[in-house]
């Protein structure tokens, strides 16, 4: 990526053509198009692959409370102020874990493992330490693992974030989302400047070499001048990595977001203003822009795997590619263990209830067929490279070269003797030049099953 970034004018009719719902392909099939019936036993069989194989595994773990509802979520959360619930869920967790193992038959290497929520953060010291001696009788965790963690930084104290370096953990991901009060009162999160400040100072303090930040563009009262003081505010504090998503608006999936006042929300040209103007900012101070939303210092990992070629994307984000199998738990949490996709419960009762009965907590996932796993190949390539050879186009070829000899009129890629490359311009609407190979994807998509690309 150049040291400046030149993002030619975007017209609305153009904005209009490629602001239509879609996945964001974490995952290929997109959990939406998994359908018919899925074997929870058969998946449980074959778990076996874990513990017969030294291929390195990710390990996600789902933490799903919040002392509070944030207007804009859109995870899979649960809130309360009741200790004793965290300790029954930590309590269903070994149990599950339990039922892995049994699955597995040995302890596999965990070569990453990122604790994710909901806000992870919200377990107290003891429940901490708690929860990774359960994970350490289950899986191999050691001085190798690379451990990351998400944190609220409101509930963030000393003696929490010194817990967790002294359990290994390296790399810590703030929730900032946003620095303005008037965003922040709309979507219910109120947390300072110096409240952020201090928080980032607590994490380098301790010792924590990887520091994470989020931020969302789209949300209410988000004008190009607040949010430029966010991205300004987000990059004073050196962050090594900064992922920079669009606020989903799917209040019939979501309830609570039906607070949220539409008619103070960007339309779809604000939207892409904002973030545009972010991509600028973060390129322009020196970070690599990985991905759709993704932004690293170049000595990063995640940049150095993007310049290697070794960059990948699962339902973690992007990743280093580390882990060739991606084995969730907790509730809502996806699993990606040798061609299988399989989903935990969304819903806290139906996991516990599932739990309780002995079983495996999965409520649906899919097995990949041949031609499955040849689009998500060339998907994956497409959303980490910004290209995509000729050889791996998948289905109709010829009607594939006319859809993105479409894309080639309008800026968004460039043809090479042997690929297609994509342009400054098309980065913004990577999604959209991914529809093509998408063999589930139909006139029919709309959003609510999807959010919107732009």
């Amino acid at each position: 990526m150049p040291a400046s970034l030149h993002v030619p004018n975007v017209t609305p009719a153009l904005l209009a053509k490629y602001d239509i719902p879609g996945p964001r392909y974490t995952s290929y099939p997109a959990v939406p198009d998994w359908h018919g019936a899925f074997d929870a036993d058969a998946w449980a069989s074959h778990l076996a692959v874990l513990g017969a194989t030294d291929a390195p595994l990710a390990l996600y773990v789902h933490l799903p409370f919040c002392a509070s509802k944030c207007l804009y979520c859109g995870c899979n959360a649960t809130v309360t102020t009741r200790t004793e619930i965290v300790e029954r869920y930590l309590s269903r967790l070994g149990t599950e874990l339990q039922l892995l193992a049994r699955a597995m038959g040995e302890r596999p290497r965990v070569v990453e493992m990122h604790w994710g929520g909901g806000t992870p953060n919200f377990l107290l010291d003891g429940q901490i330490e708690r929860l990774h001696d359960l994970l350490l009788g289950t899986f191999d965790i050691d001085g190798r693992t690379e451990l990351s963690v998400e944190a609220d930084p409101r509930l963030v104290t000393r003696s929490q974030l010194r817990t967790l370096r002294q359990l290994g953990f390296t790399r810590i991901s703030y929730g900032v989302q946003d620095l303005d009060p008037l965003v922040q009162e709309a979507i219910g999160r109120i947390q300072p400047v110096s409240l952020v400040r201090d928080a980032v100072t607590l994490a380098r303090e301790e010792g924590f070499s990887g520091l994470n930040l989020d931020l969302i563009y789209g949300l209410p009262h988000q004008t190009p001048d607040r949010f430029a003081r966010t991205v300004e505010g987000a990059l004073s504090y050196s962050p090594d990595r900064v992922a920079c998503f669009g606020y989903a608006h799917v209040p019939w999936m979501r309830a609570h977001q039906k607070r949220i006042d539409e008619s103070v929300l960007p339309i779809a040209w604000e939207r892409f203003a904002l973030f545009r103007d972010a991509v600028t900012r973060f390129v322009d101070a020196g970070y690599r822009w990985i991905g759709i939303d993704h932004f690293a210092r170049p000595e990063d990992p995640l940049a150095l795997a993007a310049d290697a070629g070794r960059l990948h994307r699962n339902f973690m984000g992007y990743t280093t590619r580390s882990g060739e199998h991606l084995l969730g738990v907790g509730t809502s949490s996806i699993s990606e263990v040798g061609g299988w996709f399989a989903q935990n419960a969304p819903e806290l009762g139906d996991w516990q209830r599932a739990i309780d009965a002995g079983h495996l907590p999965v409520a649906r996932g899919h097995v990949l067929s041949d031609d499955d796993t040849a689009r998500r190949t060339a998907i994956a390539h497409l959303m980490c490279n910004a290209e995509l050879p000729f050889d791996l186009f998948v289905g109709d070829v010829d009607a594939l070269v006319d859809r993105y000899e479409q894309f080639a009129a309008d800026g968004l890629i460039e043809f090479e003797p042997d690929r297609i490359t994509v342009t400054p311009l098309g980065r913004f609407f990577l999604r959209n030049l991914a529809f093509p190979l998408d063999a589930y994807r139909s006139a029919t998509d709309g959003p609510r099953r999807f959010s919107r690309a732009v």
